[in-house]
């Protein structure tokens, strides 16, 4: 099962990566500007076939892929009669399309995947069946002790499958809010209401006191199971919204946090101390993630699909993110070059002067060779860190 998750996390993958390619293509197209390559994989082409001007097909590495729009800087050749067709000849909101075409595809991609999430798969709710009775009132983060008070539900007499139907005679409809009707009984007397094999009885149980944080909460005793539920049209679109901003805001914070993260990242790497789940994860690790996820004994098929989509979703809205940092090579450092011949531009025309030449991207060579340096390095850690000290998730 885990090399299936892995299979079908490398699948997702390539999958992700062409249709990241495919908004480059379209809205090239739709500009008419010469696409001449639209290619699955880097090396030697396997297999190909041309349509109109652009040849498709696949090569021998399946590390991604390219769409290759002709003209991207002035120095670059087209060929005779196509010269006006060339991307470096289109206006500069044009070009804003075209570069970000594929992070906004990342982006929708992102979103279906979480509206199947929600509409057809469910999310996980807890429920209102008992699935374990603390044996004690335990300290804060802390197991029992000999010395520890007996738990309420337990002195009550509740039992493991007890399904909770009322709280001081309101019928329970939702457990995650119908909670705090426990939470804040602490030293009252509460009446609860459960099904025991088809059988209702009540019961009269005063929760203990807890101190959280300085805040008092009534304790049971008692764990409630999850199960997934599917929303409503509507509500699907809503939380999908919802989960796809907050995806794209971590992943703006994560890439903030990136620099201070490398330290024990290599640490690591080289002690083999255990790493952190949320710290930086390679492709690789990405991977193998998806096959514990796949494989996991202790979710169902349908958790394991769904952890398994929530990885894919939330791969894509990092990918769109980090694809627009405005920096060389990545498609938002050409972006940032187009924004700025637009800005020059705009200080031409107050001065009275002509648009200046557009930015010579191949002159930015080196800026552009330092970028790829140091992402390479990183690629090699996060490799080397997946292979020799991979991620556990505890699932």
């Amino acid at each position: 099962m885990k090399i299936i998750g892995i299979l079908a996390f490398v699948i997702a993958l390539l999958l992700s990566v062409m249709i990241h390619e495919f908004g480059h293509y379209i809205t090239a197209k739709k500009y008419g500007m010469r696409v001449s390559e639209f290619f699955l994989g880097f090396g030697k082409r396997l297999w190909s076939f041309t349509r109109g001007e652009t040849e498709f097909g696949i090569k021998a590495i399946p590390a991604g892929g390219y769409c290759r729009i002709e003209g991207m800087t002035a120095t670059d050749e087209m060929p005779p009669g196509e010269e006006s067709r060339a991307f470096y000849k289109a206006n500069s909101g044009r070009k804003l399309i075209v570069l970000g075409a594929g992070s906004f595809l990342h982006f929708v991609l992102g979103f279906i995947i979480l509206l199947v999430i929600f509409a057809a798969i469910g999310t996980a709710k807890p429920t209102n069946t008992i699935t374990q009775i603390s044996p004690c009132v335990p300290k804060v983060n802390a197991a029992c002790a000999k010395t520890d008070p007996r738990s309420p539900a337990q002195i009550a007499g509740l039992q493991v499958g007890d399904v909770i139907t009322s709280l001081n005679k309101i019928p329970v409809t939702n457990w995650a809010k119908d909670v705090e009707v426990i939470r804040s009984s602490a030293g009252k007397e509460l009446l609860i209401e459960i099904d025991r094999n088809g059988q209702v009885q009540t019961f009269s149980i005063i929760p203990a006191t807890r101190v959280v944080e300085g805040k008092e909460y009534g304790f049971l005793g008692i764990v409630n199971g999850y199960e997934l539920v599917k929303d409503a049209p509507f509500t699907s679109i809503k939380n999908s919204a919802l989960v796809s901003w907050e995806f794209m805001s971590s992943s703006v914070k994560a890439i903030i946090s990136l620099p201070s993260k490398i330290p024990a990242l290599w640490g690591a790497t080289v002690s083999g101390s255990e790493r952190d789940p949320n710290g930086l994860v390679g492709i690789v690790g990405v991977a193998q993630v998806s096959g514990q996820a796949v494989s996991s004994e202790g979710l169902s098929t349908a958790e394991r699909i769904q952890t398994f989509l929530l990885i894919i979703a939330s791969l894509n809205f990092f990918v769109g993110v980090f694809n627009l940092l405005p920096i060389l090579p990545l498609d938002g450092g050409h972006m940032a070059v187009a924004i700025a011949d637009e800005i020059r531009a705009f200080f031409a025309r107050i001065r009275g002067r002509a648009r200046p030449e557009g930015i010579n991207v191949n002159k930015l060579a080196p800026v552009t060779m330092v970028v790829f340096i140091v992402l390479a390095a990183l690629t090699v850690l996060l490799l080397a860190a997946d292979i020799v000290n991979p991620v556990q998730l505890n699932l």
